[in-house]
């Protein structure tokens, strides 16, 4: 009886320890979360943001974050903050699937006709379908190329109207805009204007109004319960700013249907014809599918080259020698007799690198569009939990020290240039995450190759034409570089400049 008494008590006991043994395995296996600020009951985070979150993030990623790592609570919701080219790399070489998909929220139930388009729809065959639509006809190489005389053409005759006695110093930012927007409206729906006269103007303040409403951070995201007061009125306004610009999109899509179409011409002439099609199946692509395509395509592409090339001139006229470089560089290829065109731009790599460091610097869209994790995953030993959100910090990665070694914060083309330690950095999102300005991963701009091409094309042709310097003889050290901040980041005051013609007058006839 003794005997068995004392097997009992072993066995139990090796029982009891084996189950603590387990439990106490099981709690270290789950990794923790990563380090983040202390915030408020109930807000958590949210008024630690301010009004540029960009800087802020960065800040907090280093005073609270680890391996470029922050977790925030935003109310309801946690928050990680990707802030290094090196958590970036872990993040979608390892996890992108289950990073793909987008948090519910306003921007995608009240802009983008409730997540009908590319850039909010949550990621599944529907997000696909739409992704290779808009790849085969209007994004892919081989549709780009065959654009190019269209652009050539239209950027060309925005160069000679600028030549025609305009002394005054001119808006850069409207001026790019405005050319941009004529091109990609020549290969979107087949003209060269959206709209002309007063629409016009009317046309681009409420995309930049959409724009702005977008990067709001809206506390009914985070807090639900206090969602339906729309204390901050964005839900309101962005309905009548995608409301006024859903008017403008009709318009265009009935004057194309109503019309013979040649449909090899434009996008939107592919659209209605894939919608039309006979034995296309009615969850393919719907009528809203198509506007609210058009609408990403306008605002995303129009907004962010406009800003890109306002930043890169911006830093030009604040750096004299660097600007002489590059007209020096184009004129070495395309001289002073002709007009460069795109398919000078593979000659031109100090251009490129301009390009790449103003990208670095300045991306347009400092914060990533939110990502939600499906699946719990790890990352550098910290759990990033199912259904947080996930922020890149593109500001950040092109400041990050542990990339950017020597004075990140300098503008500085020759990190780029062939023999640099950062020749061979793209912006495609794919293999390298130092420079990720258009997203990385599988939700990366859809847009990449167009607005890459687009910002080469317009800077080459801008430098080339023409000589740029500042009202009144201004100094660029002096310039005015503050940025505002929303979905997009713009610069606070926009850049005026004079631009003199400095080819043969040949050339712009």
């Amino acid at each position: 009886m003794a005997v068995i008494f004392t097997f009992l008590v072993f066995f139990i006991s090796v029982l009891l320890l084996s189950s603590l043994f387990l439990v106490g395995t099981g709690r270290r296996r789950r990794p923790p979360l990563p380090p983040g600020p202390k915030g408020w009951a109930l807000l958590g985070n949210l008024l630690q943001l301010g009004t540029k979150p960009h800087r802020t993030l960065q800040a907090l990623s280093q005073s609270h974050g680890s391996a470029g790592l922050l977790r925030l609570r935003l109310g309801t919701v946690d928050a990680i903050v990707i802030s290094s080219a090196s958590a970036a790399a872990k993040c979608f070489r390892s996890h992108d699937a289950i990073l793909t998909s987008r948090p519910p929220n306003s921007v995608g139930k009240y802009i983008t006709y409730n997540f009908e388009d590319l850039i909010m729809a949550p990621y599944g065959p529907r997000w696909q379908m739409l992704r290779k639509v808009c790849s085969t006809h209007l994004l892919s190489t081989k549709a780009l190329d065959s654009f190019r005389h269209v652009w050539d053409e239209d950027v060309a005759m925005d160069v000679r109207e600028l030549t025609s006695g305009r002394e005054a110093a001119v808006d850069v930012g409207g001026l790019v805009n405005t050319c941009v927007t004529n091109a990609l409206a020549h290969v979107l729906i087949g003209r060269q204007e959206i709209v002309g006269g007063e629409e016009a103007a009317e046309f681009k303040e409420i995309a930049a109004e959409m724009t702005t409403l977008a990067g709001q951070f809206n506390v009914g995201h985070f807090i639900p319960w206090i969602g339906w007061l729309d204390l901050q009125d964005l839900n309101k306004k962005m309905m009548k700013s995608r409301v006024r610009f859903g008017e403008f999109l009709e318009k265009i899509i009935e004057e194309h249907s109503s019309k013979g179409i040649d449909y090899a011409k434009d996008f939107l002439s592919v659209l209605i014809q894939i919608n039309g099609e006979p034995n296309a199946k009615h969850d393919e692509l719907t009528n809203i599918n198509i506007k609210a395509l058009l609408q990403d395509m306008f605002i995303a592409g129009t907004d962010t080259t406009s800003i890109t090339i306002e930043w890169l001139l911006s830093e030009l006229l604040r750096h004299p020698h660097i600007l002489a470089r590059a007209q020096h560089e184009l004129d070495s290829v395309a001289g002073r007799n002709r007009l460069i065109s795109q398919s000078d731009l593979p000659k031109v790599p100090f251009l490129d690198a301009i390009v790449k460091e103003t990208l670095r610097l300045h991306p347009p869209v400092p914060l990533s569009v939110p990502r939600m994790a499906t699946e719990d995953c790890e990352i550098d030993g910290y759990l990033i939990p199912k259904g947080a959100y996930l922020l890149v910090n593109i500001w950040a990665i092109g400041r990050d020290l542990a990339t950017w070694h020597d004075d990140p914060n300098e503008f500085d083309p020759d990190r780029f240039v062939p023999g640099s330690p950062h020749e061979s950095a793209d912006v495609k999102g794919i293999n390298n995450f130092e420079l990720i300005p258009f997203g990385a991963g599988r939700r990366r701009c859809a847009g990449t190759k167009l607005g890459i091409r687009m910002v080469h094309f317009v800077t080459a042709m801008m430098l080339h034409a023409f000589d740029w310097t500042l009202p009144d003889g201004s100094m660029g050290d002096l310039l005015d570089m503050e940025e505002s901040y929303g979905a997009t980041m713009p610069k606070t005051r926009p850049l005026m400049a004079k631009a003199t013609p400095r080819l043969a007058p040949q050339a712009y006839l």
